[in-house]
């Protein structure tokens, strides 16, 4: 009888579906005569609240928050809060996640103000506020931020006028500490000032708010213009703009630039907003900055000098991107050490090629182009994901010491502070 019924109702479903019928008739009460079996909608009695959901066949689908949300049943059943599921003290899960039916459903489902209840086929029940399943649900994640930021180009970050924070109020007090903080997530450089000129002073400026990353180029780096390394850094020349270390399967978060002694001309660092350059490409040639996102390539560091021996493979595409908001969170840039491409058939490279020359122009625009002179005592992080560094030659003696941050730890330090990081 009802394997009969339901072939009843989607032969009528077939027939208004090739008649044409538009989508909002679906929603129409005269149609949801036709089929008061198939559709069950439940409403929150106070029309403040605005909430209706409906328990479909594989999902539950609910809307409130002007947001329309779908959930798996077995993500409902695995996220449960309760105490037998999840440890509140660890914030860990202690159910087993392979123990759930994965054809689960649950038995019955109310509201009570604010708060579905779920009862599941052995009787355990888990409940959900409405305001968790938005923040939590994909499509909530979809509309989120995941790190809010301010693009810039010269003109943008010379007229913010961001401050620079002190060193003894970056050391001493959590407010100093977080309004560099503030400012490094938000531009992806800041600036500590009357730093003492020395290795040891700025080793315990970036202790402050994170593990230093130990490398192939030691834990801090101190180095001159003598090439004691295989690296044009360590030369008089200049250098193009990139970020580094994109040779590492995870390049390097956080750079740390102090320049302790420099008698000569010229050397002054070069700023560009990685980001801001991305977003430009996105506007005007979206199909490109989808190939930048996609294509995977190899860069590679060789080094044979002195006691130094190194080969270094890092692959990733040039853009990196959050799949489910499409977030930019990584720039991977440097035409130094982009190892031969052979990850992609030839009209694919082509296409790259023109890609890659489209965000190159917008990287070196000269509007785009923040110029800084590093003098001793003045100390500069940089967002190694996100803003490009170079440098122009330059003449005499110059001292530089600095390190790599762990970048979990950076931003482990700002959320500790109740930053969004």
């Amino acid at each position: 009888m009802w394997c009969h019924r339901l072939s009843h109702l989607q032969s009528r479903l077939q027939n208004l579906l090739r008649r044409g019928v538009p989508c909002w008739a679906f929603q129409q009460p005269n149609f949801k005569s036709l089929f008061p079996l198939a559709i069950h909608w439940h409403h929150t009695a106070s029309e403040s609240l605005k909430c209706a959901w409906q328990q479909h066949e594989d999902h539950f689908e609910l809307h409130y928050a002007s947001t329309v949300m779908r959930f798996d049943y077995v993500w409902l059943r695995d996220h449960c809060r309760s105490a037998s599921c999840y440890n509140s003290k660890t914030h860990q899960r202690s159910l087993d996640t392979a123990s759930v039916d994965l054809c689960i459903k649950p038995k019955t489902i109310r509201l009570d103000e604010t708060t579905l209840f779920f009862t599941w086929p052995d009787g355990h029940v888990t409940k959900y506020d409405l305001d968790w399943l938005v923040r939590n649900s994909y499509e909530g994640q979809k509309q989120k931020v995941i790190q809010p930021r301010i693009l810039w180009n010269a003109e943008i970050y010379q007229r913010a006028q961001v401050p620079s924070v002190d060193f003894q109020s970056f050391l001493e007090t959590n407010e100093g500490l977080k309004n560099f903080l503030q400012n490094f997530l938000l531009y992806g450089i800041a600036f500590v000032e009357n730093v003492p000129p020395t290795q040891e002073h700025t080793e315990k400026l970036a202790e402050r708010i994170s593990l230093i990353r130990e490398t192939i180029y030691g834990r801090m780096w101190y180095f001159t213009s003598d090439f004691s390394r295989g690296d044009t850094a360590y030369t008089k020349l200049a250098l193009d703009r990139h970020t580094d270390t994109t040779y590492f399967q995870e390049p390097c978060g956080i750079q740390v630039f102090h320049c302790l002694k420099h008698e000569g001309t010229g050397g002054r660092t070069l700023l560009v907003d990685g980001f801001y350059a991305a977003e430009q490409v996105l506007q005007k040639a979206p199909e490109e900055f989808e190939l930048l996102t996609k294509v995977p390539l190899k860069h590679e560091y060789i080094e044979n000098v002195g006691e130094c021996h190194n080969h270094m493979i890092g692959v990733g595409p040039v853009l990196n991107i959050y799949p489910w908001n499409k977030e930019l969170y990584l720039i991977r840039y440097n035409n130094y050490d982009r190892a031969v491409i052979n990850t992609v058939p030839y009209d694919v490279v082509h296409r790259w090629y023109t890609a890659h020359r489209t965000l190159t122009v917008e990287l070196r625009r000269p509007e785009n182009e923040f110029w800084v002179k590093l003098k001793p005592g003045r100390v500069l992080f940089i967002d190694n994901w996100r803003v490009l560094h170079g440098r122009e030659s330059f003449t005499g003696y110059r001292q530089l010491c600095g390190c790599y941050l762990t970048r979990d730890d950076v931003l482990n330090t700002a959320r500790l502070l109740g930053l969004q990081a």
